[in-house]
């Protein structure tokens, strides 16, 4: 049976064997759950073939199904692609940007970006994922990604987009009032630290220090352990513990709420490029917000 001209039932179908999830996939076509079931339910009895097995907790494609997401799938993002192509050859650049960031360089490089791009080209959105995990940008259908830039793929193009970073090692005065303070990087280990976990691999951040070209990585333990910045800096504030942050996470130090040791660890490194796959038709959107975050020195 011949299916319909719009193509939508094609469009639910690739979507919600791509997300693996009727929920998300209703989220990204902006429509409800109900109505997208019906859809692919109503291609399904076109084809006379069963293209998802569904379960209370998952949705999977069937044979059939990924059959169909192989070898249609990549023909409708071709096609997606062009349509989005003629739609910015309009007077002012249009368009979504899906970013993947850290919290850290979300907050300190692409937040301020956003303030000055934004408001001068209305007709672009920006989307923006906070992930510390070391994400997939193709798989997971980003535009780009924020690393820092000795983490960066080599397949990538590369763009620097901040200055070189340092980091700090904190704690507060009613810590030390109890503790002595570390002269070296190895005396962490007897300290109540605030660590991070990575999300990639599950271990706990190694505190990482450089001096005269030697290069440390000290696995510090400590009561707590968190995954944003936000709760890392109330609890060093808190007397908590000692706490490896950016430097410029860290401003309150200059009002005597923290105090920094091994300062002449902490040496500056590469900071933050955004990345993303070689394309030859890059969006005019894209190639704006690209120029906007380029990094052009003090």
């Amino acid at each position: 049976m011949p299916l319909d001209n719009n193509f939508n039932e094609l469009v639910a179908f690739l979507t919600v064997a791509r997300e693996r999830s009727f929920t998300r996939a209703a989220a990204k076509l902006g429509v409800s759950q109900s109505a997208l079931s019906q859809t692919v339910r109503g291609l399904e009895e076109k084809l006379g073939l069963r293209l998802l097995t569904r379960t209370t907790r998952s949705v999977s494609p069937t044979q059939a199904g990924e059959r169909l997401l192989e070898r249609v799938g990549p023909r409708f993002e071709e096609i997606q692609f062009e349509i989005a192509a003629l739609s910015e050859m309009r007077e002012r650049p249009a368009g979504t940007i899906r970013i993947t960031a850290g919290e850290h360089p979300a907050i300190s490089v692409l937040a301020p970006a956003l303030a000055r791009f934004l408001p001068d080209h209305p007709d672009i959105n920006v989307e923006v994922i906070v992930d510390y995990g070391l994400t997939d940008i193709v798989a997971e259908r980003y535009d780009a990604g924020i690393r820092l830039g000795e983490h960066l793929a080599k397949d990538m193009i590369a763009v620097r987009i901040g200055p070189e970073i340092c980091m700090a090692v904190v704690g507060a005065p009613s810590y030390f009032e109890h503790h002595p303070r570390p002269d070296i990087p190895q005396d962490l280990t007897a300290h109540n630290c605030i660590n991070m976990r990575l999300p990639t691999h599950g271990t706990i951040y190694p505190w990482e220090f450089e001096k005269d070209g030697r290069e440390l990585r000290v696995r510090v333990e400590g009561q707590t352990v968190f995954n944003n910045i936000a709760m890392r800096i109330g609890a060093v504030l808190d007397g908590l513990g000692l706490a490896y942050m950016p430097e410029d996470q860290v401003q309150s130090i200059e009002d005597g709420r923290l105090i920094r040791i091994l300062e002449d660890w902490c040496q500056p490194f590469p900071g933050y490029h955004l990345y993303y796959p070689n394309r030859r038709h890059a969006s005019p959107a894209f190639t704006l917000f690209v120029d906007a975050l380029r990094y052009r020195g003090k």
